[in-house]
C-alpha cells in the first residue's frame, strides 16, 4: 500500500512540475512570437531589418545565411520532435515504458524544443523587411491593431485549449486516472471525440495563422518561422467531413445548453461525451 501511495505521489508531483515548465513555456512563447515583435515596432521605427541594402546584396551575407540556417535547423529540430513522439509505433514504444507519463513526457519535450527554438532564434538585421509599416498615423496605430487582434487570438486559443480538456492534453488526466484506476481518460470519450482528437489534438490554426502573419514589420528571419510553422499546421492535421459533422453537433448541443432558463430542462440535447461517460 505504501508503495502505491509513493508512486502515485511521484507520478502527481512529476506531472505537476511538467505543468508548470509548460505553462512558463507557453508564456514565452507568446512573448516571443506576438508581443516581442509588436513592442519593437510600436513606434514604427523599427531596427530590426536595414531596407537600405539590396535583396542581391543581403541574400549573400554569410551572416545572413547563418542565421537562417541555424533558424532552420531550430524550427527542424521543434517539428521532428513534435512528430516522431506522435508517430504511432514510437507512441506505443513510450506507452509500454512510460505507462501515465507519457503525454506528460511529450508535453515536456515539446515545451523544452520550443525553449531551445526561443533562446537560440538568430534575427536576421542585415537584409531588408519584407513589409514595414512606418508611415503616419499607421505607424502607431496599426502596432496598436496587431496588439488588440493577437491578445484576442491568444485568449481565443487558450480558450479552446480549455474546452478541448486541457488536463488530459497536459497529461495530468492520465496521472490523476491512474492512481485511481480508471485507465486512459481516452477510452471515456465517445468514439467520434476519439476520431476527432486522433486527427487534430489543438484546433486553432487560424489563431496561429494571425498571430505569426499579421505584424507591423516582416522580417527574414520571421517569414521563415511563420511559413515554416504554417506550412506544418497545414500539412500535420487531417480533419474531414466526419469531424466537422462532430463539431457542429456537438456546437449546437452546447448553444440549446446556453440557451436554456437557468436550471435546464428535461428535454435537453444531451453532450455525447458526457453521455457516453455516464453510460459506462
Amino acid at each position: 500500500m505504501a508503495s502505491v501511495t509513493v508512486r502515485g505521489l511521484a507520478l502527481c508531483t512529476t506531472s505537476l512540475l511538467n505543468f508548470a515548465f509548460v505553462f512558463i513555456s507557453g508564456a514565452d512563447l507568446i512573448r516571443f512570437v506576438s508581443f516581442r515583435a509588436i513592442y519593437h515596432n510600436i513606434t514604427g521605427e523599427t531596427t530590426l531589418c536595414r531596407d537600405s541594402i539590396p535583396w542581391s546584396v543581403a541574400l549573400r551575407d554569410s551572416s545572413v545565411l547563418r542565421a537562417l540556417a541555424v533558424d532552420l535547423g531550430l524550427l527542424a529540430l521543434f517539428i521532428v520532435q513534435h512528430s516522431l513522439l506522435a508517430w504511432l509505433p514510437v507512441k506505443q514504444a513510450l506507452q509500454s515504458v512510460l505507462g501515465p507519463l507519457n503525454r506528460t513526457a511529450y508535453c515536456f519535450t515539446t515545451a523544452l524544443a520550443l525553449q531551445i527554438l526561443m533562446r537560440c532564434w538568430q534575427p536576421v538585421t542585415n537584409a531588408p523587411c519584407l513589409w514595414s509599416v512606418r508611415q503616419a498615423p499607421w505607424s502607431v496605430w496599426f502596432p496598436l491593431l496587431c496588439f488588440s487582434l493577437h491578445f484576442l487570438c491568444w485568449a481565443i486559443i487558450c480558450s479552446i485549449l480549455m474546452i478541448f480538456d486541457y488536463p488530459e492534453l497536459l497529461g495530468i488526466k492520465q496521472v490523476y486516472y491512474d492512481c485511481l484506476g480508471l485507465g486512459d481518460p481516452l477510452s471515456h470519450k465517445s468514439p467520434r471525440a476519439q476520431r476527432l482528437l486522433s486527427h487534430l489534438r489543438h484546433p486553432v490554426c487560424l489563431e496561429l495563422g494571425v498571430v505569426l502573419w499579421l505584424l507591423p514589420a516582416l522580417s527574414l528571419d520571421r517569414l521563415l518561422l511563420a511559413g515554416a510553422l504554417s506550412a506544418y499546421l497545414a500539412l500535420a492535421h487531417s480533419l474531414d467531413k466526419q469531424d466537422l459533422a462532430y463539431l457542429c453537433v456537438q456546437l449546437n448541443s452546447k448553444m440549446q445548453l446556453f440557451a436554456q432558463p437557468h436550471g435546464g430542462s428535461a428535454d435537453a440535447t444531451p453532450n455525447e461525451d458526457t453521455d457516453d461517460h455516464k453510460k459506462k
